[in-house]
């Protein structure tokens, strides 16, 4: 530790520069005559050549996945019995036999799914809610994978379930949710809980997250990237639905039209020929109408396949014209 303290000591006390001073091209920092620095092109980059290299790599992105797979968790005993929520903490809710089952189908669907690209790269990263059925369904579906097709895994409590207060009292909660069907699905906000627009703004914080991890290339480190990465998201029904809202840009009057996909199973997002995502490269138009899609929103998945990232779809709504 001495010699460490010492050496840096040391190097801290000798001059920084050395160089000869420059004449009709030199800057003078604070008319200092000791301290100059040469004129260059590119806000100084000859000066600093590990900043041109940061420069020339952070142009360069890596590779968008290949999917982002939604998964809502497998079947809950609070989805069998809702009496479940007056006495188990919402976190703490386990899956059923079926729930188990379930996911380990999921698992098998997924890896079926990526191995018909033919790649030989593929992997996948899981970022999970912190509750205790997604972790379940997370661990059940994982099965299906050895631990080298597997980059990550990640808990994010941003895709926990919308809170709907601590323990839940049944008949109160009947009647919360007639007037929420009243007030509105979106901005209901349950007392002590939250409401879907409050579900939206984690969400939001969430997507700058995983658009950051996509854009850093976070998934596989420099000399692996491929562009056969999956992205697992394993979460709840209604957080999923805003994930996609948010995501898509949906409306709130969209939202509403929205369903809940089963217990197990997945939505998936997939690359298309431009390098944006759409739901369209996977599902078909039927699958999406039952999942509450309406025709505008299946025009713009059709735009979604052949878009660019960066780019933005000028007829996807005429807003005065909708309002």
């Amino acid at each position: 530790m001495t010699n460490h303290f010492s050496a840096l000591h040391q190097a801290s006390s000798q001059p920084v520069f050395r160089r000869k001073l420059y004449t009709s091209n030199s800057i003078k920092c604070c008319e200092n005559p000791n301290v100059n620095f040469k004129p260059t092109d590119n806000n100084g980059l000859a000066s600093f050549p590990e900043k041109r290299l940061a420069t020339t790599s952070s142009t360069i992105k890596p590779p968008r996945p290949r999917r982002i797979i939604l998964i809502r968790h497998g079947q809950s005993e609070g989805n069998v019995d809702e009496s479940v929520y007056t006495r188990v903490a919402d976190p703490k809710v386990t899956l059923t036999k079926k729930g188990l089952d379930e996911a380990e189908e999921c698992g098998k669907m997924i890896r079926e799914m990526v191995e018909e690209d033919g790649a030989d790269d593929w992997k996948v990263y899981f970022y999970a809610s912190p509750y205790r059925r997604t972790l379940e369904t997370l661990r059940n579906l994982a099965k299906s994978f050895e631990r080298s097709r597997i980059a990550g895994v990640r808990e994010e409590p941003r895709l926990r379930e919308q809170d709907f207060g601590n323990f839940q009292n049944r008949e109160k909660m009947r009647i919360e949710k007639a007037y929420r069907a009243r007030y509105g699905r979106f901005f209901y906000r349950f007392p002590e809980g939250e409401s879907a627009a409050d579900v939206y703004d984690r969400i939001t914080g969430f997507r700058e997250t995983l658009k950051s991890d996509i854009d850093i290339g976070r998934f596989q480190p420099p000399g692996e990237q491929s562009p056969n990465m999956n992205i697992v998201i394993v979460s709840h029904g209604l957080t999923l639905r805003v994930f996609l809202m948010r995501w898509y840009k949906w409306t709130v009057d969209q939202f509403e039209g929205l369903h809940n996909i089963g217990n197990g199973k997945m939505i998936v997002m997939e690359r298309g020929y431009g390098g944006r995502y759409s739901l369209l490269m996977h599902h078909t138009k039927e699958e999406l109408k039952k999942f509450g899609l309406t025709d505008e929103m299946l025009e713009d998945q059709e735009w979604q396949k052949r878009a660019r990232p960066g780019e933005l779809n000028y007829d996807w709504v005429d807003e005065l014209h909708r309002l």
